[in-house]
């Protein structure tokens, strides 16, 4: 997570799936919390992740990944 600028929290897919599970985001902040969360659920996690060199983008939208380029 050390190579992405955004927040911890961010790689969490806040969909249907995470709001059936009655999950609550504020409980998601730290890398540690959201890595067991995306253990536990990993559909729930943002994708895709493009990784080049010592940087990362989540690439949604898909023009994120041009910053990589």
């Amino acid at each position: 997570m050390d190579l992405l600028p955004n927040a911890p929290a961010d790689l969490i897919r806040q969909d249907s799936h995470f709001k059936a599970l009655g999950l609550d985001i504020g409980r998601y902040q730290s890398a540690d919390a959201v890595v067991d969360l995306l253990m536990e659920h990993p559909k729930l996690m943002q994708r895709p992740v493009v990784v080049r060199g010592d940087r990362a983008v989540i690439a949604r939208p898909s023009e994120l990944v041009e910053e990589l380029l």
